[in-house]
């Protein structure tokens, strides 16, 4: 009996975990073009707060969340309580991408990462309170053109691995020039199950 009510409680989880992220804020954005999964999209500057970590993946991401929710949930010189938004972002530190020809390369295992949340639009960098852990930066990110591919499924490096690649391919069919690295956005809470988490590599 349990088991089976362990088991109904995943699936409501599952199912209102999607919509109530609905009421998290997502960065201000205007999509110029869309192909089925993928995307065009016009962002707006933000301030993201981020750490780099080191490791594969699944652990830098629950490590480097850890030092940033510490930071918005009042680790900081004001502490002040700062909302959080969606997605969390990730994206490999130094990784090296071919500006002519659309290439996959994969960060290696215990790679350096960084992992970052993006403030919410009404904090400035002038209000944003310091973060007490001086691991923890905060950056202004300029107005920028992203590609995107949106799929459903676990944070493991392969999938986002898989989707960069076929990214990469409709970018080089849509005539576009890859101007940065690859970024790994994850949407859904740790209570959602992995075939419904909302996952986008971002270019």
């Amino acid at each position: 009996m349990r088991a089976l009510l362990s088991i109904l409680l995943a699936l409501v989880l599952a199912l209102v975990a999607p919509m109530t992220a609905s009421a998290v804020e997502e960065p201000d954005h205007e999509v110029v073009a869309e192909d089925g999964r993928f995307e065009i999209r016009a962002y707006e500057p933000m301030i993201v707060a981020e750490v780099e970590v080191t490791g594969e993946i699944g652990r830098a991401s629950s490590s480097g969340f850890r030092f940033v929710a510490d930071y918005i949930f009042g680790n900081n010189t004001a502490q002040a309580k700062i909302d959080m938004t969606a997605p969390v972002m990730r994206e490999p530190v130094s990784q090296k991408i071919d500006m002519t020809a659309p290439v996959l390369r994969e960060p290696a295992e215990g790679g350096n990462w960084t992992v970052g949340f993006i403030m919410p639009s009404e904090w400035t960098m002038d209000t944003l309170p310091t973060p007490n852990n001086p691991a923890v930066t905060l950056r202004e990110v300029p107005g920028e053109v992203m590609a995107a591919a949106k799929f459903r499924g676990g944070g493991s490096m392969s999938n986002f691995a898989r989707m960069e690649a076929d990214l990469r391919t409709w970018i080089e069919t849509q005539g576009y020039e890859v101007t940065g690295p690859a970024r790994y956005a994850g949407y859904s809470g740790p209570w959602v199950a992995d075939p419904m988490k909302r996952q986008e590599v971002l270019i």
